[in-house]
């Protein structure tokens, strides 16, 4: 490689080693991506979550399972629990998840809405909250339960959609909680802003929350709100066995992509990005040929037949006959004694005869031939049209030879 090239690597490698320095002093930016799953540690995973339900219940289920497939393989009671972004079951699953509750079982769902079907049955409607001069997108919460300190609100400052239940049967329903944009700490909520409504159903109960952030890492860490999750797991009864869903997740619940090992560690993504990009150096300066192109020389063209024709011309153009036939009878006695191994020092009728018989001949025709040739040796001259039959007998008498080897 030329000095010229080695520096031009040089500089490449250390422009790698700069920006690989800075990508690892570089604070890693935070993954708002709302997963709700149990396992993500992410603001909006729900990993607290779940070790602290462990702990106040010793019997807590985790389901990666369609309701609908595991409530009919499963003879289950308790209380059965789900929170995510959006939950649409279908109206085949709501109908077993319905009848399991009207059981005595107890079904907790928290979303941001519900699908028509669950409100309809609940003869319930929901409404988004008002966010005109909510220009920080914060919001607060609180539990009307005096048990749980009812004067407290909770704040969450994620910019988001939320619902509240306009409509509700108060005969039937009771109210667990509020839910309103953020006025200050000492500003109430506004009673009509209900977010979180129990009902009971059958010999069972259903409890909807529309703040399923209620759940998430973000919001039980910062302090007091993990009272405000604490208060509303207070109405499931641990006594009784919880079923924590993990199948209606927006997160997945494992990694398909064998790559996910290397990029999502920072350290194994920039080693995986070295490598490519030393495999495009290696290409570029090491992938050309270090040899000049050799040229193709083509092979000498043999002459040799346009040679001989070229001679036989300038004999027949000069009149030469007797050259020419005295060339052409010497290489058929050549030909004679290479094809048919016969020896051409004396020509009798014992020669013709064994001559007729190995060329496929009859004896009259390869007589006659011998007796034209020794004709044209015992004239001095010949003419053109001798030559041309000397030619033409030579030529059959090949012809019928089936001895004869390809030239």
């Amino acid at each position: 490689m030329s000095k010229k090239g080695k520096i031009y690597i040089t500089l490449i490698l250390l422009t790698i080693l700069a920006i690989v320095a800075l990508e690892m002093n570089k604070p890693k930016k935070l993954n708002w991506f709302p997963s709700y799953a149990i396992h993500h540690k992410i603001p909006f995973g729900s990993y607290v979550f779940n070790e602290q339900l462990q702990r106040v219940s010793n019997d807590v289920k985790l389901i990666d399972r369609p309701p609908f497939e595991y409530l009919k393989d499963n003879d289950i009671k308790g209380t059965y629990v789900f929170f995510n972004g959006g939950i649409n079951f279908g109206e085949q699953e709501l109908n077993s998840i319905l009848d399991w509750v009207d059981e005595g079982n107890t079904l907790m769902v928290s979303a941001v809405d519900f699908e028509p079907k669950l409100l309809d049955t609940l003869n319930l409607n929901t409404q988004s909250v008002n966010i005109i001069a909510n220009f920080n997108n914060e919001f607060q919460v609180q539990l009307v339960n005096p048990r749980l300190d009812n004067t407290t609100s909770y704040k969450f400052d994620r910019p988001t959609t939320f619902f509240h239940f306009n409509e509700i049967d108060t005969l039937q329903t009771s109210i667990v909680g509020f839910i309103d944009k953020y006025r200050g700490e000492n500003e109430t909520l506004k009673d009509s802003l209900v977010n979180i409504i129990r009902k009971p159903f059958g010999d069972g109960e259903i409890i909807l929350n529309t703040f399923p952030q209620a759940f998430t890492n973000y919001f039980i860490l910062n302090s007091p709100n993990q009272n405000y999750t604490a208060g509303l797991m207070s109405y499931l009864d641990t006594n009784q066995p919880i079923y924590l869903d993990t199948y209606y997740k927006n997160g997945k619940k494992y990694y398909t992509s064998p790559m996910y090992l290397f990029l999502n560690n920072q350290s194994l993504k920039w080693a995986y990005y070295i490598v490519l990009i030393a495999v495009l150096i290696y290409i570029i300066f090491e992938g050309k040929r270090k040899q000049r192109a050799i040229p193709i020389v083509k092979p000498l063209k043999n002459q040799t037949v346009d040679f001989t024709r070229t001679i036989a011309n300038m004999y027949y153009e000069n009149g030469k006959h007797k050259d020419i036939a005295n060339h052409k009878i010497q290489h058929f006695l050549e030909y004679i004694r290479n094809t048919m191994y016969m020896s051409t020092s004396e020509v009798n009728e014992s020669f013709i005869k064994n001559l007729a018989a190995r060329s496929n001949n009859n004896i009259e025709d390869t007589k006659r031939l011998f007796e034209f040739i020794e004709s044209l040796n015992n004239k001095k001259q010949i003419n053109n049209i001798e030559l041309e039959r000397l030619n033409t007998l030579i030529e059959n008498f090949k012809s019928h030879n089936q001895w004869k080897t390809k030239q």
